[in-house]
């Protein structure tokens, strides 16, 4: 039988962040469906399709802050609006050093971390551990 695929989305406007984080998950093995989009507002409405056709939804959620058309907070805001109901790891991945923003990280309950960019293989291996 085979593995059920991890279901990973990572929403995030710079071209160059979605490519190294691809190439991390190529090299960790571990059987993983990567769908990314550059913005909060393409996320929700990826997610809205998703639930629409009945089609895996992502367990391990990478969100950038800044990005155009909808934020990450936005995204956050938005999300919780989709009442879904599959747990779902989610967390923070950033270049803000500003100490507000990993605090504010804290006031969403759905937000299990903030993760300072770039994105390391072995950080995502502990993300993909969690979820075991």
């Amino acid at each position: 039988m085979q593995e059920k695929k991890l279901q990973l989305l990572v929403i995030d406007d710079d071209d160059i962040n979605i490519f190294i984080i691809r190439k991390i998950v190529e090299k960790t093995g571990v059987p993983i469906e990567m769908v990314s989009r550059n913005n909060g507002q393409q996320a929700i409405d990826y997610l809205k399709d998703a639930i629409a056709s009945q089609l895996d939804l992502p367990q391990l959620v990478l969100i950038d802050i800044n990005m155009p058309v909808m934020n990450g907070w936005e995204f956050i805001e938005a999300y919780q609006d989709l009442n879904i109901e599959q747990p779902v790891n989610m967390y923070i991945l950033s270049s803000s050093v500003y100490e507000n923003d990993i605090e504010k990280t804290k006031t969403y309950p759905l937000v299990k971390g903030f993760i300072s960019k770039p994105l390391s293989m072995e950080r995502l291996n502990e993300l993909i551990n969690l979820l075991k």
